[in-house]
């Protein structure tokens, strides 16, 4: 795809129509990495550090049968009855607790799972690369559960990252990028060390949308040059949004129970929702992003990805902390919880104040509409009061302003350059250039354009390379003006003046195809008012249209995190629309 020149301006509404960020065919890609266990069924190709041609690798399974007719599903490949499939974290630990089942079993079962779902049978492609040390570090934590006991709810669970979230072991942290791979980080991210001192195994890394997004307004979300095109588990055509489209996907399918992601605008909540999933998007603070690869310093972070709000309310607590290394957790000091699962009450709608936000988050798709008008009586039913419409305020400046895309590439050249700095080379990767800076990843794509740009360009790159210092006046009135927008006259303003607990809305529309030419058919969300101020979301399954699953987003104030998983708990409870996945061919039209 040829680069047009990019706009001098974009607004928020444009940029989200053409792809949420980090915030019918499947596109290869790189995903063999020297030093780390690849996902199965990886391709080679040139250049030899890239080990994976682009172009179509679906359609067939391994033995070449039918991937399935229209309308039909892919019969699972791996073999059943497994204590993994639909599993919860307290299921998992139950089975350890009476011996039925080990840590190193656990780490199998998901490792042969993703072996007969990743590049064989649908070729979900959802997951990068496998930890090579995971069984070892599985059988170390089953000697310890018999020593000393389990040390929480985590103890002995495989979890995937995001590629973007660094672990200083023999797995690689690229952000989907082939650009990363001639450098190293030098140690696990914080979210990564807090899982491994709650007795996690780091069991892989996932794909995501290259950068999380922010190289080109024409992307395809779930493409990453590492790793090729990911999957829709629903219906394979399907895209399942970004970023972090590998960890909602994996979670979905049962490659693992839970997963991290990163979310700068959409990227945690919108891939649970087109995957059927609970994503929790943090408060701006809450979770460090220490050791992530960055878009923004002002809206970036870390949350996790599960089948039920209860799993995602322990990732949460494991996660959560102050770290001196990111300044932005000092204002969630004394706001972390010890345990996020004692707000979770299946009677937690009876009387709460809930928002219904119509402008802007309602009309663009009718059939998303049609599963949240349901979604709505159901809180009606649980007790909850609805004040309908509760519109936000400042809804219409926010679409209009390019303030939001302005901070972000501000920050994004600026945040690159110091984690790059943190980086070492790679003494196992010398034919692969040192990048230090988002002018160093721009070259990188230049001379590897076959392998990085087939399908779209880099111009949200070179729009942020072209920008000043973070004390540009520009830029600290764009960064003031989110927050205003989004918050004291946004979000906030919306709460005081109807005395409501959250809102709720769509969190998009359903899943649309996966188009390599054309980019994403992206028609609406209601995830930037919160991430524009940094406040927290929790998005959960609500029901289907035609097979796809939609996702209901509860919103509120900075810190709410305890209301929003005590009301979207009880939705959950009220609700049941989780449903897993069949891993169809193409839409059923009959």
């Amino acid at each position: 795809m040829n680069e047009a020149d990019p706009p001098n301006a974009m607004n928020r509404r444009d940029f989200l129509r053409r792809g949420t960020l980090a915030a019918g065919a499947v596109l290869g890609g790189a995903a063999l990495v020297q030093g780390a266990a690849p996902a199965a069924g990886t391709t080679k190709g040139a250049p030899a550090w890239a080990r994976a041609p682009l172009g179509d690798t679906g359609g067939e399974q391994s033995g070449g049968r039918p991937l399935g007719g229209k309308g039909t599903s892919t019969p699972p490949a791996s073999p059943a009855p497994n204590p993994i499939r639909e599993a919860s974290i307290d299921d998992l630990q139950r089975l350890m607790e009476r011996g039925e089942l080990t840590s190193r079993e656990l780490t199998r079962l998901y490792l042969d799972r993703i072996e007969a779902m990743n590049t064989a049978g649908p070729s979900l492609r959802a997951v990068l690369e496998s930890n090579p040390d995971a069984i070892e570090i599985a059988i170390a934590l089953d000697a310890e559960r018999r020593s000393r006991g389990p040390r929480g709810p985590l103890h002995g669970i495989p979890i995937l990252l995001k590629d973007n979230i660094d672990t200083g072991d023999r797995m690689q942290s690229t952000a989907g990028s082939l650009a990363l791979l001639g450098t190293r980080p030098t140690r696990d991210a914080f979210v990564a060390e807090r899982l491994r001192a709650a007795g996690a195994v780091l069991l892989g890394k996932t794909n995501l949308s290259e950068w999380a997004n922010i190289r080109s307004s024409r992307s395809v979300s779930g493409w990453s040059a590492r790793g090729g095109q990911c999957r829709n588990p629903y219906i394979l055509t399907r895209n399942p949004c970004g970023s972090s489209s590998g960890s909602a996907v994996a979670v979905s399918s049962d490659l693992c129970v839970v997963a991290l992601a990163t979310e700068t605008d959409g990227s945690i909540v919108c891939p649970a929702h087109t995957n059927g999933i609970v994503g929790v998007k943090p408060t701006v603070g809450l979770t460090s992003r220490t050791g992530v690869v960055p878009i923004s310093h002002t809206q970036d972070t870390i949350g996790p990805h599960a089948r039920s709000v209860r799993d995602a309310a322990i990732l949460l607590e494991a996660i959560t902390g102050v770290d001196p290394r990111d300044t932005a957790t000092a204002a969630g000091a004394g706001r972390k919880q010890k345990d996020y699962t004692s707000f979770l009450d299946p009677l937690g709608l009876r009387g709460a104040r809930i928002g219904v936000p119509r402008k802007s988050f309602f009309g663009y798709s009718p059939p998303a509409d049609q599963v949240i008008e349901g979604a709505l009586e159901v809180l009606r039913r649980a007790g909850a009061v609805l004040v309908d419409p509760a519109d936000i305020p400042t809804i219409d400046e926010i679409n209009a302003s390019p303030d939001e895309m302005t901070v972000l590439l501000y920050e994004l050249k600026a945040d690159l350059a110091a984690y790059c700095a943190e980086r070492v080379p790679d003494p196992a990767r010398r034919d692969i250039p040192v990048v230090r800076t988002l002018a160093d990843v721009i070259a990188f794509n230049e001379a590897h354009r076959k392998e990085e740009m087939a399908f779209f360009g880099q111009e949200t790159f070179l729009q942020a390379q072209e920008k000043g210092p973070l004390n540009d006046p520009i830029y600290l009135d764009a960064v003031a003006a989110g927050r205003r927008r989004g918050g004291t006259e946004g979000i906030d303003a919306v709460l005081d003046r109807f005395q409501l607990d959250a809102l709720v809305a769509p969190t998009g529309g359903p899943a649309w195809p996966t188009d390599p030419l054309n980019g994403d058919h992206f028609l609406g969300a209601s995830s930037s008012p919160a991430a524009i101020a940094g406040y927290p979301l929790v998005t959960v399954p609500a029901g289907f249209c035609l097979g796809l699953p939609v996702g209901i987003t509860f919103m509120g104030r900075a810190w709410s995190e305890p209301v929003l998983l005590r009301l979207a708990y009880a939705y959950e409870q009220a609700s049941r629309e989780r449903r897993a996945p069949r891993f169809l061919a193409s839409m059923p039209m009959d």
